[in-house]
């Protein structure tokens, strides 16, 4: 099922999974989309719909809400079969639910954000507070503002916004950018005067820019505000800063941190920098991808930030009519990838655009391959996990011209493309192990140590799908070495979920059950959602169908529908109807899931599918599955990824046989 998203922090609005707008027809039709939406995945009884659509229902009512919910569902699930029971917007009991994923509606994402930051370090908390507002495009449920099913959400969800603008005005401060965050809080009070924390972050800001005669009469300010307009007296938090700030109370200042040698130097270095470079965009350019490059790597708050500023570097050198740097400035981003999922699907398709623009542009042959090499290894990274011709072609064509030219770099980055596209079909392990063993023999010979790490990485995967853990363990070793002593956490993330899998291979469930959730952990946070979304309920569900003795019916009890899936949700909702005998619902749900995705999960969704197939005894399903998992055959089901397993491909091989038969 084409994964289908939704937007309600403003006009009301779904979306495609290439980010186009989905025609949703009349306003009634938006209306009943979001009064389901603001059931948060709960059955809204039919009457309840007629109810809130008309003031005075008549006797059509409810055969138009029936209409209606006809009509939306041609518009979300396109491509059902006849007959086939709806997956999104669902008939149940006595009205309907939107199923939608924890993640597919921007105000639950939004809400998530909010109350992630507030446990996050102020630097990344600033970055995913700035994340979160962004995805408002108006008042939330723009067009339903007078109607009563509506009211008390917008007003829960414009709360919420109100205390995420206090909330990075707070990081701020913490981090030292009082300047950055006084014209922020003055617009905010201007709409929202009642507001206390606000008028106390406002003057507490003013203070620490070196404004205390301001700072005092924005307290002044407010005291007239709340005793005009609500009759009340200041609250003690604005009545302790006032008296503060009178005295100069050293706690109002930020503790100042010992600078070190290398800060110190990183300091004057851009300082020098802006001096000399002030006036060149295209040297200010290529140097800014240089950075959003090295931000990449580090992690977390810096791969989302990196994420974030690509694209837009990439447009501005695109402005600027020149293909040569725009070449350098889509090439220079050659972090290392080492999973096969896109963080940002929609991100990838405008750069593979760029890249595929700027390709055309730029002369054939010549000082131009380098250029052309690197933007063809792009176009087959970002193309990732998609299951078009493309992206193997422009790796094949990368690799082709890095070996031509020598260039170890080059190759490296290549052999990256190369490596994402290795995912087409089961059983290439062996050909992802000998990419892994190239790249670390490069990568040693001529100090690239990020590709160093990620050759380790791709052997870990690799030897796990072989069943060689022993050198599984060796990689992942020396991956851990390098990333601590080169300060690249990203890669303890992948070896910590390895280690998880170790103990899921070797029988050891309840150990692998505690071992993931704490992987999980270090997911939140690590700026890598296309990794995070669905991951921990995967591994959960393979952990009890890997020894062969848990039937599907069996771990059906133990789906829980509500969870976080991600893009794994259409296998995983394909065992809920089993928990009830309901098999007429779970064989539609069967015949109607798409063959996996083109990346490391692919023979992992192939058992999760088998499983039920088996259930069902669909004999068509299942010789369907005994040709893709075949060529996999003597590998562990899943362990190709580095994160999950459902035991041998061998057993699952036999099951289907023995069905069959």
């Amino acid at each position: 099922m084409e994964r289908i998203t939704f937007g309600v922090l403003g006009p009301v609005v779904a979306w495609d999974a290439a980010g186009g707008v989905l025609g949703l027809k009349g306003p009634r039709h938006r209306a009943v989309l979001a009064r389901l939406i603001t059931a948060r995945r709960r059955v809204v009884p039919l009457a309840h719909l007629v109810e809130d659509l008309w003031e005075e229902p008549g006797p059509g009512a409810v055969g138009a809400v029936q209409t209606f919910v006809a009509a939306l569902r041609r518009v979300l699930e396109p491509d059902r079969p006849a007959r086939a029971p709806a997956r999104l917007l669902v008939t149940e009991g006595p009205g309907y639910a939107l199923r939608a994923a924890p993640d597919a509606v921007d105000a639950w994402r939004f809400e998530a954000a909010v109350g992630a930051a507030a446990k996050l370090p102020p630097t990344r908390a600033l970055e995913q507070l700035q994340a979160a507002l962004d995805m408002w495009r108006g008042p939330a449920y723009a067009e339903f503002v007078q109607e009563n099913w509506a009211r008390r959400e917008r007003s829960r969800l414009a709360e919420l916004r109100l205390q995420a603008v206090e909330q990075q005005a707070q990081a701020r401060l913490a981090l030292g950018l009082a300047a950055e965050a006084v014209p922020d809080l003055d617009a905010h009070l201007a709409e929202h005067p009642w507001r206390e924390e606000a008028w106390r972050l406002l003057a507490l800001a003013l203070y620490r820019t070196g404004r205390q005669a301001d700072a005092l009469a924005v307290l002044r300010r407010a005291r007239t505000i709340l005793a005009d307009e609500l009759g009340l007296d200041p609250g003690p938090e604005l009545r302790r800063l006032e008296t503060d700030i009178l005295t100069q109370d050293p706690r109002l200042d930020l503790p100042d941190e010992p600078m070190t040698a290398a800060a110190r130097l990183w300091t004057r270095a851009a300082a020098a920098y802006d001096r000399t470079v002030a006036a060149g965009p295209r040297a200010r350019l290529e140097a800014t991808v240089g950075l959003i490059r090295n931000l990449a790597v580090t992690g977390g708050g810096g791969l989302q930030a990196a994420l974030e500023n690509r694209l837009a570097a990439i447009t501005a050198a695109e402005e600027l009519g020149d293909p040569e740097l725009t070449a350098r400035v889509i090439g220079a981003y050659d972090v290392p990838a080492i999973w096969t999922r896109n963080d940002d699907p929609q991100q990838a398709q405008q750069i593979v655009a760029a890249a595929e623009r700027t390709l055309a542009a730029l002369p054939s042959g010549g000082p131009h391959e380098s250029a052309r090499c690197r933007l063809l290894a792009m176009v087959a990274l970002e193309m990732r996990g998609t299951r078009s011709a493309r992206g193997p072609q422009a790796a094949r064509e990368a690799e082709e011209i890095a070996r031509r030219l020598d260039d170890p770099t080059l190759l490296a980055f290549a052999l990256n493309g190369t490596f994402m596209q290795s995912c087409t079909r089961a059983g290439l392990a062996p050909r992802r192990d000998a990419l892994g063993a190239e790249l670390v023999a490069l990568a040693v010979r001529h100090g690239l140590v990020t590709f160093e790490v990620l050759g380790h990485l791709i052997q870990v995967q690799a030897r796990s799908a072989l069943g060689d853990f022993r050198a599984a363990d060796e990689h992942a070793a020396a991956a851990d070495r390098l990333a601590e002593r080169h300060e690249r956490p990203l890669a303890s993330v992948f070896t910590q979920w390895y280690r998880a899998l170790r103990l899921a291979a070797s029988g050891q469930t309840a150990q692998a059950e505690a071992a993931y959730r704490a992987a999980s952990a270090r997911l939140d946070g690590a700026g890598m959602p296309g990794v995070e979304h669905g991951l921990l309920p995967l591994a959960q569900l393979c952990l009890r169908l890997a020894d062969g003795g848990t039937s599907a019916a069996a771990a059906a009890g133990h789906v829980d529908a509500d969870a976080d899936w991600g893009p794994y949700r259409p296998w995983a909702e394909a065992f809920v109807p089993l928990r009830t005998g309901r098999r007429a619902e779970a064989r539609g749900m069967l015949r109607a899931l798409p063959e996996p995705p083109a990346d490391l999960m692919y023979e992992a969704l192939c058992c999760l599918e088998t499983a039920v197939a088996l259930e069902l005894g669909d004999r068509v399903a299942l010789e369907r599955l005994h040709t893709r998992l075949l060529p996999a055959a003597g590998e562990l089901a899943g362990a190709g990824s580095g994160l999950v397993t459902l035991g041998p491909v061998d057993g699952w091989l036999a099951a289907i046989t023995d069905a069959l038969d």
